[in-house]
């Protein structure tokens, strides 16, 4: 198994999620995130005073699928995330040793 972490602009949240359905994906865990890169945030103006916006709103998603399904996923998220401007966001692929549903106790790829 294998745990997809992605993080990407908020706004491209319903696409990427669409993406996934298309490829088989159901399940997906989405948190709201803050965070900069390259861009080192950016400078706004409010009531005349400048100010540094530090951190860039984004959203993570996780995703956990087979080993097979993962090159499908990526490349799903990775179409459906892209808009050629800077922050489009990363995603990262890890191993998953284990997985256990709580309620029933299903262990390995049947507890995702």
């Amino acid at each position: 198994m294998k745990k997809i972490e992605a993080i990407i602009k908020p706004f491209k949240l319903d696409d990427v999620k669409e993406a996934l359905s298309e490829v088989g994906i159901s399940g997906i865990t989405v948190l709201e995130a803050k965070g900069f890169g390259r861009q080192k945030g950016h400078t706004e103006l409010y009531r005349g005073a400048e100010y540094v916006v530090d951190f860039v709103p984004k959203v993570k998603l996780e995703v956990v699928v087979e080993d097979g399904q993962t090159e499908r996923a990526v490349e799903a998220i990775k179409t459906a995330a892209h808009t050629g401007r800077i922050g489009d966001g990363k995603i990262f692929v890890s191993s998953i040793e284990e997985a256990i549903r709580i309620r029933t106790g299903e262990i390995g790829i049947d507890a995702v």
